[in-house]
């Protein structure tokens, strides 16, 4: 099986396309001498245009192929005719796509519907042709302008993933076997912390032809909004996500506790992007069918006035019934639709 790497963040050369030349051409015909002027103006440049497509799942292309170039527009000509437009250049990348230029951080595009086009730089304006300068005075013109140049800047690509529910845990909390056990997706699981190292989306489907996106993220650290661990690199992954579900591990295995853990990931993502503290969640307790869970999920609800959804993700217990909840709690709630 063919296995294709993951790439998120790019950075590139965008430029568009040179306007052509507007022409300075005299007619010149049998039996007419002194025939006027009648140079064409130039063609506009290229645009550099993104558009979203959903069967793209990364900007590696890009990365690989960092300098994106349209054409220019072709000179003016005699007979005052136009010069072709130049070729645009069309830049495929995944729904999610944000793109800044890269020298003063400002937002260019936010691209997220499959379909969705922005023209990233707009090609130059063709020159003009020496008609456009005959006068009562000026009968015989030479004067014509040059094209002006497409615009050009160097770009960051960052990809954040589309996906109504994002699930949300320390390494090992059994995230991805969760994920395994409620979606289509068939992640790679183990029993050791970072088996995850790139986000996974997968899609709960329902019998009535619905169905939910998720995505599993790799493993939060402390200090993963400073860049710790995989930090920076999949915390922005979470942002488009309509609801979170925090997997905490209430075996408490290595000796963790839950209730501190589950505060950790809040205030992780607190510091990360403040918007994701008033995110919609809900609490799996995992693992309960392990020693101690019963009791340990007792002392979280306590400690935390929060109620979790009790599942084994692994024994598959309780996760048909988690995946009607998250439904319920999307459905009660405004946004975008569950896809269909």
């Amino acid at each position: 099986m063919k296995i294709r790497k993951f790439v998120d963040t790019a950075v590139a050369y965008v430029r568009a396309g040179k306007g052509g030349d507007g022409s300075g051409s005299f007619r010149r015909e049998a039996h007419v001498p002194l025939g006027g002027p009648d140079g064409g103006d130039g063609g506009r440049g290229g645009h550099v245009i993104f558009e979203a497509d959903r069967s793209e799942d990364s900007v590696m292309r890009i990365s690989f192929a960092p300098h994106l170039t349209a054409g220019d527009g072709a000179p003016g000509a005699g007979r005052k005719m136009h010069g072709r437009d130049g070729p645009d250049l069309l830049v495929r990348v995944p729904c999610g796509t944000t793109v800044r230029n890269l020298a003063t951080g400002e937002l260019l595009a936010d691209i997220t519907e499959h379909g969705q086009r922005v023209i990233l730089a707009h090609g130059g304006r063709g020159g003009l042709g020496n008609v456009h300068f005959k006068s009562s005075t000026v009968r015989a013109p030479t004067r014509h302008t040059p094209g002006e140049a497409g615009e050009s800047f160097d770009v960051l690509i960052e990809l954040k993933l589309v996906a109504q529910v994002a699930l949300v845990g320390f390494p090992n909390a059994g995230k991805s076997t969760l994920l395994g056990a409620i979606t289509n997706a068939r992640p790679k699981t183990a029993p050791y912390p970072f088996t995850t190292v790139n986000p996974i989306v997968g899609t709960i489907l329902f019998p009535d032809s619905t169905g939910i996106t998720v995505v599993d993220v790799p493993g939060l650290i402390a200090g993963s909004h400073e860049g710790k661990g995989l930090g920076h690199d999949f915390l922005r992954h979470i942002e488009r996500s309509r609801f979170l579900v925090f997997v905490i591990d209430m075996a408490g295995t290595d000796g963790r506790d839950p209730a501190s853990d589950f505060a950790a990931l809040r205030e992780e993502l607190r510091l990360h992007n403040p918007g994701l503290e008033s995110r919609p969640f809900l609490v799996a307790a995992n693992k309960m069918d392990c020693p101690g869970a019963a009791e340990n999920l007792a002392r979280f609800s306590g400690a935390t006035g929060v109620r979790p959804a009790p599942i084994s993700a692994e024994l598959r217990q309780g996760t048909d019934a988690l995946r009607d909840l998250i439904r319920n709690e999307l459905t009660a709630r405004p946004g975008r639709e569950t896809a269909g």
